[in-house]
């Protein structure tokens, strides 16, 4: 059984490499210690027309045993057009069982939206897209790079608002555990918001805490779903921190959480990080998303995922 288990890390590992060698920019670890990653796919490299982002959790027994836990995320995948990319990756991993398929799904949903570009499918609503994520604030390949401002990050949020928004009310703010490396110190702030005014109340009520003021970083990203535009209204803040706000709005965009505010406050320690305060923001993040019920854990989500592929198999066979 260890033998097996090991086997099963060693190609995991080889495969997470290859991949990272093909596809370079395009590819992006989430969260290494849960082994989630994701993936920009576009119709060619010049001007793509359709894009797509693929999310995967590789569970422990990927690739000999269990399937990787994906998500397709994009602004026009709806409908029909989901069901049937999902029907053709699950065809892949039956086809292709025990064997490393994430490289197959991969070039599986280029073919796709490679045939849409070339049929006269209508390119894909270009203001919802803009909306979601803006193709020229890209950082990393995608992900969102906020402009570093130096002045306080609640003067961005200073614009004209409705009236029926100046009486709103704080929406409560919950705080996550520390995270600690080196003596820099991460810790998460979360409140539910419904509109740019409650982001801003939130940014002043804990900016009036004189340990977060002082904080050598206050980053943060929300995102608020408008009903009757059916969009997101999100933005991010790096607080100079240079693409931390970005990253951490890529997590929530594909953890696919709506209504919420998250900050995270770095108190450096002087002692470089690295890429691993980028882990440790996107870690106490995902934490109080957790905490909060925002998001399922790896291991919820892990069986809401079998219990998915399960009654969408049941329904084959009664076809």
């Amino acid at each position: 059984m260890a033998g097996r288990s090991a086997e099963a890390e060693s190609r995991r590992i080889d495969e997470i490499e290859a991949l990272s060698s093909i596809y370079g920019e395009d590819w992006c670890v989430v969260d290494e210690d849960e082994k989630i990653y994701c993936i920009k796919i576009s119709d060619c490299l010049d001007q793509p027309k359709w894009t797509l982002c693929l999310q995967v959790i590789l569970p422990p027994g990927y690739p000999t045993a269990e399937p990787p836990i994906y998500q397709l995320n994009a602004p026009w995948l709806r409908g029909e057009d989901y069901t049937e990319l999902a029907n053709s990756l699950e065809e892949i991993y039956v086809q292709n069982l025990g064997e490393c398929i994430l490289y197959l799904w991969v070039e599986k949903i280029r073919e796709v939206l490679i045939e849409k570009a070339q049929t006269s499918d209508p390119d894909p609503d270009t203001k919802k897209t803009s909306e979601e994520v803006n193709d020229d604030d890209e950082e990393d390949g995608f992900l969102l790079d906020c402009q570093s401002v130096q002045e306080n990050p609640i003067k961005m949020l200073n614009y004209v608002m409705p009236e029926s928004q100046e009486d709103e009310e704080l929406p409560p703010i919950h705080h996550g555990n520390p995270i600690t490396d080196r003596r820099s110190t991460f810790q998460a702030h979360l409140a539910p918001v419904v509109t740019p005014r409650q982001v801003k109340r939130v940014l002043e009520k804990l900016y009036e805490n004189k340990k977060i003021a002082s904080a050598t970083h206050n980053i943060y990203a929300y995102r608020i779903y408008c009903e009757d535009k059916q969009t997101f209204l999100q933005d991010c803040e790096d607080d100079g921190e240079t693409a931390a706000g970005g990253r951490l709005l890529h997590l929530m965009q594909i953890l696919n959480v709506h209504n919420v505010l998250v900050v995270v406050s770095r108190w450096y320690g002087g002692i470089l990080l690295g890429p691993d305060r980028f882990k440790h923001i996107n870690n106490c993040a995902r934490n109080v998303l957790v905490e909060y019920h925002y998001v399922h854990s790896v291991d919820e989500s892990s069986k809401q995922a079998g219990k998915s592929k399960k009654i969408r198999k049941d329904n084959k066979k009664r076809t």
